[in-house]
């Protein structure tokens, strides 16, 4: 399993809205410039789904990020199993007006796990960067 976490300056109120709302994850769910999510379909109920469309803002790439919901706990916990059946979960700490975010998720082949978690890492900071602008 993969962990990464960061602590976000915001209330959890801002983090949970911010992290599950289309309109937002659209603007911030990129590990570098040159990638985007131009199209994010997200129904935050246990059993539906959620699709994010990552792509190279050239077009030379993009990829589907999918799966559904298993459990939800506002403001603590969202829970999921992707399309290819790994599990992944996102934690939300809340203390004194900062929220620590922690995912864990099992990398697609051992071999790729550090790449993933590097990719993580940056777009875990990219939310930070993106909330505490916002």
């Amino acid at each position: 399993m993969i962990k990464v976490q960061n602590t976000i300056n915001a209330s959890i109120e801002k983090v949970w809205k911010l992290w599950t709302l289309p309109e937002h994850i659209m603007n911030w769910n990129n590990a570098s410039l040159d990638w985007h999510t131009p199209y994010v379909e997200n129904d935050l109920k246990v059993g539906s789904k959620f699709k994010f469309t990552m792509a190279l803002k050239d077009g030379s790439d993009s990829f589907d990020f999918e799966g559904i919901y298993t459990k939800i706990e506002k403001f603590s916990l969202i829970e999921y199993k992707l399309f290819d059946d790994r599990t992944a979960s996102v934690h939300f700490d809340s203390e004194n007006n900062a929220v620590r975010i922690t995912e864990i998720f099992e990398p697609t082949t051992p071999e790729t796990a550090d790449m993933e978690e590097q990719f993580c890492t940056a777009i875990i900071q990219n939310f930070k960067n993106y909330v505490e602008s916002f």
